[in-house]
């Protein structure tokens, strides 16, 4: 490995790995497409004043709905929805599970044995039947509503993994020195074992964002979520109920599913780069 890899900052170590880079320029893309889509999109998102179960036309390049939408239309609008629900829901576990790892692998004693019991109690419990009886008993099934449900259910595993990596991380020779120093035990994690972790947390923030979009569109398609908002879940729900594979409106379905694919491996191709980061050995030359 060259000196001039090793000087390279995180973000160009991250940018070098080749796919690491897909990932980047997919996600981008996904972030314009929410921020910027409703406004590109040819029709109102609401209009149903089509022909309706069309299939794909030069006027409706994905076709219409059953109620006579336009589902590119509804592609670009249910980006936004989408990639909200996950990336807030994301940051909600990953910070969750960076208060619980943290204080358990940093104090240790009964701290760390009552909130590992509590993680793997919640590790133990399966995810989706549980997602699915809690968001069952919500009476209203907003954004929020789901929002909460994955938050609650979501942050356990990075949790765990957290904890180890303050556990090892605590145990170094600068932080103990800083601990016989009588420094802040805050100020010992946010400043000497913080940055330490900063690649391995943004890894895991970025596999809380993958699961919170895959797990938003599979209550939504299993109806327990509010089918009168329009995300690539709300899309799929109703492409199903509308037999849109059976009617030949394949866009309709493999649309807003080729989506969450395609944002769910740029983010794993990011944690790619965010690998080599953590560990200089998988770096490029």
């Amino acid at each position: 490995m060259t000196d001039n890899v090793k000087q390279q900052s995180p973000i160009q170590i991250v940018w070098r790995n080749k796919k690491a880079r897909i990932g980047i320029v997919i996600l981008t893309l996904f972030v314009l497409m929410a921020l910027f889509g409703p406004l590109l999109a040819p029709y109102s998102v609401t209009n149903t004043s089509f022909a309706p179960a069309q299939g794909p036309t030069a006027a409706h390049w994905l076709g219409t709905t059953q109620s006579g939408q336009d589902v590119f239309t509804q592609l670009l609008y249910g980006a936004r929805v989408s990639m909200f629900v996950g990336f807030v829901s994301g940051g909600i576990v990953i910070l969750v599970a960076l208060v619980v790892g943290f204080v358990a692998g940093y104090f240790g004693g009964m701290v760390d044995d009552i909130l590992s019991l509590v993680m793997n109690i919640m590790l133990v419990l399966p995810g989706l039947p549980l997602m699915i009886l809690i968001a069952a008993y919500i009476p209203h099934h907003g954004i929020g509503e789901i929002i909460f449900v994955m938050s609650l259910t979501g942050w356990a595993f990075g949790g765990r993994t957290l904890r180890a990596q303050m556990l090892t991380l605590s145990r170094q020779d600068y932080v103990l020195s800083a601990r016989f120093a009588g420094e802040n035990p805050f100020r010992i994690i946010f400043r000497e074992i913080l940055p330490n972790m900063l690649s391995y947390i943004i890894a895991n923030f970025f596999g809380a964002v993958t699961g919170a979009v895959l797990a938003e569109a599979g209550l939504e398609f299993l109806g327990l979520g509010n089918p009168s908002i329009t995300s690539w879940g709300t899309m799929i729900y109703w492409a199903q109920n509308g037999d849109a594979l059976l009617n030949g409106q394949w866009a309709w379905i493999i649309a807003p599913g080729l989506c969450i694919a395609l944002l769910a491996s740029s983010m794993t191709l990011i944690n790619f780069g965010i690998d080599t980061v953590a560990n200089p050995r998988l770096q490029e030359d």
